[in-house]
Formats: structure tokens, sequence, C-alpha cells
């Protein structure tokens, strides 16, 4: 099955290099390579004003792909919240193919779902706004923030973000601390940055660890924002801070593309994570398999800013740190980044006995017929394991907006604790609530859950 895969990726690559040959652009017919270009042929005001053109049109293309796959209207849950007061988005949003319904979807074998093209769009990998070309990509409300508190802009003229601002998270997110619960919230409102952390955590956390929030919001060289001709910024930029994709520790779901996997394709769409948590876990990336919050903050200087090519990063500007005193007191502050409060939850993570009738037939299900817990155990529901969900068992491979959908692999396990903090969801974001979320891994377990028990198990996550 893989060698077929890998020989249909091939001649896709070479019919798509010959196509674009044909039209005259420079080295598009040139053999894969796992490096980007260092010497670039093209003049900064060239590439911009060609990016600058073509920008409609790729938004455009994105954008009839998600409504093609979702529901996108603003319809949040009465009287439900995140933990900063943003209403949470409900219902089913995946657009099923015509004539499915959702319970025969859920009956039919991965077989059947394949040889039908019956899964639906909405389960596939979803790609980067332009997935050829990759690279972080902010919010706009991020973005604006940004702009504000630093005088930092981090505006792409290529690309601007994809999903609804009201599917994604609080902003901005309150930050909650292991070591100080009861400051409640330590941002207190605001959006940290490098012209505010002192003032906010000066006498809440100790030296080492202040030290290390101060590296987590300065800036430094990314791929798309830095000094060079082949930046993605209008000007020359200072760089992008860790916790401009993790906002306040936690996310803005802002997206990039894995930097270690090619070919291009081939690369996952990320939906950055919370780093709610992190002093729980034993697993960092969602594929990497990184051992140490210290040992993921250091690839992500070194070689994630810089879609995983060290000798672009050599070029932009690497920010090579101190592994015994930076990168631990960077970790340091982020095991101190804890989850948002669950009043519901007992001291073991399971629901008090004055919880809803709803929450508590959901708990069953969890810990029972939907097979939950098998990898999301209490009472943080992580197993710090990763997890192959052979999601290509149901949809034969092809090509989405330059994304060329197949098998995913193993994925960690992220801890549900705060889930509804943290839309949208899997690993790169392509399931928009957690209704969604219950009826994709109905279809891929195979528990068959009757539309009571989906609506059960959905509140017992919003419990969590």
């Amino acid at each position: 099955m893989r060698q077929r895969e890998s020989s249909r990726l091939r001649r896709w690559w070479w019919s798509c290099a010959v196509a674009i040959g044909a039209s005259g652009i420079a080295l598009a017919a040139d053999p894969p390579s796992s490096y980007a270009p260092v010497v670039i042929k093209e003049t900064f005001a060239a590439i911009k004003a060609r990016m600058e053109r073509d920008k409609p049109a790729i938004g455009q293309r994105q954008r009839s792909l998600l409504e093609q796959r979702y529901d996108l209207r603003n319809q949040p849950v009465r009287g439900l919240t995140m933990s900063g007061g943003k209403p949470v988005q409900g219902g089913v949003r995946v657009r099923l193919p015509a004539g499915v319904s959702w319970e025969e979807l859920g009956a039919m074998t991965p077989e059947q779902i394949r040889e039908r093209g019956a899964f639906p769009a909405g389960f596939l990998p979803l790609p980067h706004p332009n997935h050829p070309e990759g690279g972080m990509l902010f919010p706009q409300f991020h973005i604006d923030a940004v702009k504000r508190a630093e005088q930092r802009d981090l505006t792409r003229f290529d690309l601007d973000f994809d999903l609804p601002d009201h599917f994604l998270p609080d902003f901005p997110a309150p930050i909650y601390l292991t070591t100080r619960p009861d400051l409640g919230d330590a941002s207190q409102g605001q959006l940290v940055t490098i012209n505010n952390y002192y003032e906010l955590f000066n006498g809440v956390l100790n030296p080492k660890q202040l030290e290390g929030l101060r590296l987590l919001v300065t800036p430094f060289a990314q791929q798309q924002f830095n000094q060079t001709e082949d930046r993605r910024s209008a000007l020359p930029s200072r760089g992008v801070a860790c916790l401009d994709c993790h906002s306040n520790g936690h996310t803005v779901a802002a997206t990039h593309l894995v930097g270690d996997i090619r070919p291009q394709p081939l690369r996952h769409r990320i939906d950055t994570p919370t780093l709610r948590g992190v002093n729980i876990q034993r697993l960092f990336g969602s594929q990497r398999a990184l051992k140490s919050v210290e040992d993921f903050t250091e690839f992500e200087q070194r070689a994630a800013y810089f879609d995983g090519d060290p000798v672009i990063a050599t070029k932009k500007g690497i920010n090579i740190l101190d592994r015994g005193h930076q990168v631990h007191a960077m970790g340091e502050f982020q095991a101190l980044l804890d989850f948002p409060p669950a009043p519901k939850l007992d001291l073991l993570g399971r629901l008090k006995p004055d919880a809803g009738e709803a929450e508590k037939r959901g708990e069953a299900l969890f810990f029972g017929k939907a097979q939950c817990s098998a990898c999301h155990a209490p009472p943080y529901y992580t197993d710090n394991s990763m997890h192959n969900l052979r999601v290509e068992r149901f949809f034969k491979p092809h090509t989405v907006n330059g994304r060329f959908a197949s098998a995913d692999g193993p994925i960690k396990t992220f801890p549900l604790r705060g889930i509804k903090d943290s839309p949208p969801y899997l690993h790169d974001g392509r399931l928009l609530t957690l209704e969604d979320t219950v009826e994709f891994f109905n279809v891929v377990l195979q528990t068959r859950l009757e539309p009571q028990e989906k609506q059960d198990l959905v509140a017992f996550l919003r419990a969590l």
C-alpha cells in the first residue's frame, strides 16, 4: 500500500513539475529536494508584486474549499463560554456528501465509505491557506494587537489567515499558573508582550522564570519574518516570538506547516496547540515525539522556525540558545502554565455527584462505548503516547489545494482538559467544533453512537 502511494506521489510530483515548467516558471522542473533555495534569483520587489497579484485568487480558492467543507456561520451555544468569556461554537459543521446521513455513515465499513466516496471532505487533512508556500500565519486580531503593543507587524503580503474568528480561542487568553492558583488570570486580561511582561510578572515569578518568559516574548528571525529578500513581510522584520503562536501561553490557532516532512505536498498543517498543562506531558510536537519541553523549545528555535531547514536558518538569523540557561529558563516558565479551572471535576478528574445528567451519561460513554478513555485517561485525559488512526482507510489518496491527502501516521494524544478553550480540533484544525470531533471519531473508531449519545458525550467534553 505504502509503495503504491509513494509511486503515485512521485508521478504526481513530476507531472506538476513538467506542467509548471512548460509555463516558463524558472526552476519549477527541478527534481525534488529536501532544501529550500538559498540564492534567490528574483528581487524582493518582484517577489512582492507577484505574490500580491496572486493573493486574491489564492484566498478565494481557500475560502471556497472551507465553504464546501463546513457550515461557517456564527452559531454559538447559548450560555456556554470559554474560560475567558468567548462564546463556544456549537453544532456539527462538517458537511455530509449528498445522499448520506450521519447515522448511515457511522454504520458503514471503511471499505464501503472509501468505495462510495462518502467520507466527508471536512474529515480530510486541511491544507494550509497556500500549501505550496506554507509558513507561519496569524489571525488578524492577533496581528492588530501586536502592532498596537510593539509596533511589530506580523502581516504577510502574500496570504491572510483563513478560519473565521468565531471558531478560534479566547483572545487574549487567561493565564493560569500552577504556582499561583490564587491569582486566577495572571495576565489580568492583557496580551503579554515584551513591553509588559515585567510589570505583570515581577513579584509573581522567580528570576529564572521571569527570564524564561522574557525570552518567550522576544522576537527572533523566522522564515517569513526576517530581513532577507525571501521574507513575506513588507518591511524587514524583527521576527516572531514563541508567544505569538502560543499567545499568553495558550494559542490563537495560528497555522504553519510541520518542518520535518518532505516533499511539500505531504507536510501537515499545524493547528498551534495550547501550552497549558505541558508540565504533565511527556511528548512534544504532534508527530516529533520530542521527549521534553526543553527539546521542543530548542528544536523550534533552531529548525521549525525555518521550515526545518538549518541552511536557511543560517541565512535568516538562527537563534542558538544556551541549553543550560536560556532553554531551561524558557522550559521552566512553560511548565508553570496550568489548565483552566474545571469546577465540575473532582480531584481524580472525574465528574462530581452534582454534575448534570447529560454530562454523567457522557462520562459513562467516554469510559465505555465511545472508547475515548483508551487514549485519554484522567485526570488530564491523555496517555502521553501516540496513535495511528489510519484515517486513510476511508478515502482514496488525492490532492486538495496542494496538500496530498493520504496517511497521517501516528499523532500525539493531546490532553482533553480544558478542551472547549482550544478550537479547532485535531492536529491540523480540520474539525471546527466538539460536535464535529465526536462525529469524526464515531466514524473512525466505528463506535456507532446514537444521536443522543453524541450530544451527551459533547456535554461531558465541555465539562473537562
